[in-house]
């Protein structure tokens, strides 16, 4: 009779990181040619912003992850950053998804011989501003209070989306470190796993095992950053097999 108590234990088989849209087959390639497309008419010789990587954002309802367009048309394995929603967020919060992972504005060079460059939605807002501002003017306006009101008006629609970019962090944890980002992209793994099951169903446990995820990864969030090791987790709350 065959010892099956001194067996030793089969290994479980490596498999690979999930790759960016894994259940939506032909998802990645429009992705990658529409950020390949906002990205070129975003960039601007005078802007600091174009040394940035291109990317595309997966977003889920746990958060979003930011995956690189590697050069040679291939998936990337692994993302460059990834940003958690708090488990508290409410529907007006939620919203700071989709405005974080937005494409790039389209910026316009001001001259040869002026260097910066403004927003293209900056520059719609100032010339529609000017056109109505002297109609106004025509019609009796004060200059007095037309034109602080066409200098402004474009100045805001520079500054709004910073603006906007603060307080949608505010409900969002933003992870770029190497090891961070490898640690959480296993448990965000799951944590779609759990959200898929958990979308529409009556099971309370499923639903509360989702509620109970969305905590955890918004706590490693703040706390894997701080710790180098993450790479190598002590704990058993990572299967092997999603290393």
């Amino acid at each position: 009779m065959t010892d099956t108590l001194n067996t030793a234990p089969t290994t479980p088989p490596q498999t690979r990181r999930p790759h960016p849209f894994p259940h939506e087959p032909g998802r990645w390639e429009a992705e990658r040619s529409r950020a390949l497309r906002a990205n070129r008419q975003a960039r601007d010789g005078d802007n600091p912003l174009d040394c940035r990587p291109v990317q595309v954002h997966e977003t889920s309802r746990w958060g979003w992850l930011a995956w690189p367009v590697p050069a040679d048309g291939s998936q990337p394995d692994s993302p460059l950053r990834l940003g958690i929603l708090t488990p508290t967020a409410t529907r007006l919060q939620r919203l700071a998804l989709p405005w974080l992972t937005r494409r790039p504005s389209r910026r316009i060079a001001l001259t040869p011989r002026i260097p910066g460059s403004v927003r293209a939605w900056a520059a719609v807002t100032g010339l529609t501003c000017l056109a109505a501002g002297l109609f106004a003017m025509s019609r009796g306006l004060p200059w007095d209070v037309a034109v602080p009101a066409m200098l402004l008006a474009p100045l805001l629609a520079e500054r709004l989306p910073a603006q906007l970019d603060a307080r949608a962090e505010r409900h969002v944890r933003t992870v770029d470190s190497v090891a961070a980002v490898r640690y959480l992209h296993r448990l965000t793994s799951m944590q779609t796993v759990l959200d898929q099951g958990a979308a529409g169903s009556d099971c309370y446990e499923l639903r509360r095992s989702a509620q109970v995820g969305q905590h955890v990864l918004w706590d490693a969030a703040g706390w894997a950053p701080t710790h180098p090791d993450t790479a190598r987790p002590r704990t058993p709350l990572i299967p092997q097999a999603h290393k």
